[in-house]
């Protein structure tokens, strides 16, 4: 399987509607693919906040071609969900041709963490996103040091590579130092406003073909998936059964290794990496999590510039959600957008040096994971 084409609107402004953006991001993933949408023969829509027909109403923009449409949800894994899908289905033989769209903007629905029945939120009504990842962060400063200025720096970094991002939400015209972050607006103890992830609207998309697609055309820069994986969360102790934001730390550590088994490759040979960072301390467990550093490491990570752009792990290249926003339902398509234009060496000002292989690797709420490979042409 193949991605052979990536589009993608603008995280947060210019102001368009929602339609727009998504209309917009398809159509750059097929023209980056040299497709027409009659080729295009399943169609997987990602939103985890849009009323159930508005992505539906809104492709047929593309055509009325009688394809299959098909729309998913799965939290902040949305985006990454419908690529699953995608690859799968080209992968299974049902199709050569399948597309992945993903699109939502918060704001426009007004759709809000504690906006659910009390019934239904359970744990979550007393412990939302914002307060999980501050008790989740001031934990890991007790038990490994980390330091605030630490967690500052890996925000400052996103910033600073979404600037060479032009469909990031948050485009700085300076650079972004670690005191401009430790200044900023407290949210909840460490976390400050830079620290933490924008979510403005947007869309983004993939064409994913098969290797005789590819051949056909003769395209020589189509990058391949190597590895893609789902799993949910297993009983772990300590965790929490109903509300766990995103899942215990055995879940994330599975989906990676399963994803490295399906490649045949380990997280040494990973050279540009995208994760779920909505805030930054998610960013600095994970690098323990996929295996890029042993438990307690990720520090040392941070501030030998392992994870910078010039580093031998770069990491949310374009931004992450600190920098480039979550949406939710586009998130995931956003890190492949990314890893592909990486892998192609078209990332411009925030390119890495001669990447092989990138890693995306995202976490929903529920809990579930997507971990999926991709491997540059060459």
């Amino acid at each position: 399987m193949y991605v052979l084409g990536v589009g993608m609107s603008r995280f947060g402004g210019p102001p368009q509607t929602l339609a727009q953006k998504m209309i917009t991001s398809g159509r750059a993933a097929l023209a980056d693919a040299g497709l027409g949408y009659d080729r295009v023969e399943s169609l997987y829509l990602g939103s985890a906040l849009m009323p159930p027909t508005f992505g539906v109403d809104v492709v047929k923009d593309f055509g009325l071609t009688g394809i299959p449409v098909v729309r998913i949800e799965n939290a902040s894994a949305t985006g990454a969900a419908a690529f699953f899908e995608a690859v799968h289905a080209v992968a299974g033989g049902r199709v050569e041709v399948s597309m992945a769209l993903g699109f939502d903007d918060p704001k426009a629905v007004g759709v809000g963490f504690n906006n659910r029945s009390a019934e239904s939120r359970g744990l979550l009504g007393a412990v939302g996103p914002m307060t999980f990842f501050s008790m989740w962060a001031v934990r890991r400063m007790a038990e490994r040091g980390t330091t605030i200025e630490t967690l500052a720096k890996i925000a400052a970094k996103n910033w600073n590579n979404a600037r060479h991002n032009p469909f990031a939400e948050r485009q700085a015209p300076e650079p972004v130092t670690v005191e401009q972050v430790l200044a900023s607006r407290m949210l909840a103890y460490p976390h400050t406003a830079r620290m933490a992830a924008p979510q403005g609207g947007g869309a983004a998309a993939a064409i994913v073909v098969s290797g005789d697609v590819v051949r056909s055309l003769g395209v020589s820069d189509a990058v391949r998936v190597v590895a893609a994986q789902a799993v949910s969360e297993r009983y772990d102790p300590g965790h929490l059964f109903k509300g766990a934001i995103v899942g215990p730390p055995e879940m994330a550590r599975r989906g990676a290794h399963a994803a490295y088994e399906e490649a045949g490759i380990g997280p040494d040979e990973l050279n540009v990496i995208a994760f779920h960072d909505a805030y930054a301390i998610e960013e600095l467990l994970y690098y323990e999590e996929i295996g890029l550093c042993g438990p307690g490491e990720g520090d040392r990570l941070v501030h030998d510039g392992t994870t910078e752009l010039t580093g031998k792990h770069p990491v949310s290249t374009d931004g992450g959600f600190i920098g480039r926003g979550h949406p939710a339902g586009p998130t995931g398509l956003a890190q492949i957008w990314e890893l592909t234009e990486q892998l192609r060496g078209r990332a411009g000002g925030r390119q890495v040096a001669d990447p092989r292989h990138g890693l995306a690797h995202i976490i929903g709420a529920g809990s579930v994971c997507y971990t999926h490979i991709l491997e540059a042409a060459r």
